[in-house]
């Protein structure tokens, strides 16, 4: 089950560990990504936290966690390689793992329908 936040923001959830990342609509908005500031392992977040900061060629932009916990895992590759955000947005280019989520943190986010309808108003 994937959702979207309204910042653009999308999370995977497998049991109490969330995947997060930027969806391919932030991507294609932001343009060429040229850096991910990754947040650190065992940091704790609340929902709507700034988790980290995008940067690209247009603009730097802070990316907030659309649920609570204490990361678990970033995505290293990013760091060599930040461009995987443009090219696989919401699979390879995922930011981190954060663990210890509430289901119910998801009940406000959109399912892909929604957020489709979102992007186009």
């Amino acid at each position: 089950m994937i959702r979207y936040s309204k910042e653009h923001e999308w999370v995977r959830l497998d049991g109490t560990t969330a995947t997060i990342g930027i969806t391919d609509f932030a991507q294609s908005e932001l343009g060429d990504i040229t850096f991910v500031e990754l947040p650190e392992v065992g940091a704790e977040f609340a929902k709507d936290d700034v988790l980290c900061v995008v940067e690209s060629v247009k603009a730097a932009s802070d990316i907030f966690a659309p649920v609570s916990g204490r990361v678990a895992s970033v995505n290293t590759s990013l760091e060599d390689a930040p461009e995987t955000v443009n090219n696989s947005a919401e699979d390879e280019g995922w930011i981190c793992k954060i663990e210890g989520v509430d289901p119910a943190d998801l009940q406000d986010l959109m399912d892909a329908e929604a957020y489709r309808a979102f992007c186009k108003s």
